[in-house]
């Protein structure tokens, strides 16, 4: 396995060892600072960031590595340059080159031409780095045996419910995506997906209208705002609308399991898709859950320039 572009790309066996070698960095973040001495990883954004940015130039350097950050208009893409020639070019400098942007398209383009890892630090359709440090803080919480319990996402079918469900799938989970129907629903491929890692995996994915009984005994009660980078203005009204009720009020997160927590994968914005009351209460674990970003992106980049992630052949 070359490069992270999907979550899908990552067998059980990668995400395990993924946990395990993020768990030994959140204990010792400087425990392998000669993994990339000597060595450079480009970080090119294209939408604006918080915890990737910081997650990322901070991974790099506790592994020993220089982290070059790129703005979107800071390569000459913004010119006419192809995706394959950019793609060649960094090869030549870096070690490793992650990403954020819009279309999967683009990473997906990235991964053909570059002979380095690529690494998806979030598009519209997907975002694998988020889901390793949620599934990471799961595993805190929860230990490893997740057997009788219940990972529920409520609000946007977005990227984060696309990924949430396909983590869930490999993780052979009990995952539920609740959403409003119509336009702001999961996009039925990434459903179908799911639904096809979950049958060699004995998951159970399921996706529902109904926010109560989507959060009924479930152990992570999770959300994501409503307007993500991109969407139209115009939408707004309606969006919110179509998505009110699937907002995470302490009324909604009772309805949890004894032992459930609140996730979310911020921004925040309180008082739209979740209560002040929940995401600052005594279930949230979402600061534990931030600071996972940059454990998991050390384990991703430590594993892959060392070829040691055997990937997914479950799509092929």
């Amino acid at each position: 396995m070359k490069d992270l572009l999907r979550t899908q790309d990552l067998s059980r066996a990668d995400v395990d060892l993924l946990l395990d070698t993020a768990a030994a960095f959140a204990a010792n973040p400087l425990r392998s600072t000669d993994a990339l001495a000597h060595r450079t990883v480009a970080i090119y954004m294209t939408k604006p960031s918080t915890r990737t940015r910081l997650a990322s130039e901070t991974a790099v350097a506790h592994l020993g590595g220089t982290p070059i950050f790129i703005r979107g208009d800071d390569l000459q893409i913004g010119r006419g340059e192809t995706i394959a020639d950019t793609a060649r070019v960094i090869s030549g400098f870096a070690s490793a080159l992650i990403i954020r942007t819009f279309a999967q398209s683009d990473v997906d383009e990235l991964g053909r031409h570059a002979s380095i890892p690529i690494i998806n630090g979030l598009t519209d359709d997907d975002h694998p780095t988020q889901l390793l440090a949620d599934w990471l803080t799961i595993r805190e919480v929860f230990g490893s045996d997740i057997s009788g319990r219940k990972f529920t996402y409520v609000g946007d079918g977005n990227n984060m419910a696309h990924a949430w469900l396909t983590m869930g799938a490999i993780m052979g989970a009990h995952v539920v995506v609740a959403t409003p129907s119509g336009p702001w629903a999961p996009d039925p491929a990434a459903v179908a997906n799911a639904q096809k890692i979950a049958a060699k995996t004995g998951a159970i994915i399921e996706v529902l209208n109904d926010p109560e009984a989507a959060a009924k005994d479930a152990s992570v009660l999770y959300t994501d705002v409503w307007m993500s980078m991109g969407d139209p203005e115009s939408e707004r009204s309606a969006k919110l609308t179509a998505l009110s009720p699937f907002a995470v009020t302490p009324q909604l997160m009772s309805l949890t399991a004894r032992d459930g927590i609140f996730l979310h994968c911020l921004p925040a914005h309180r008082g739209e898709e979740v209560s002040a009351e929940v995401i600052d209460g005594p279930r949230s674990h979402i600061w534990r859950e931030a600071y996972h970003r940059r454990t998991t992106i050390q384990a991703i980049l430590y594993h892959l320039v060392r070829g040691e992630l055997q990937g997914s052949a479950l799509f092929s």
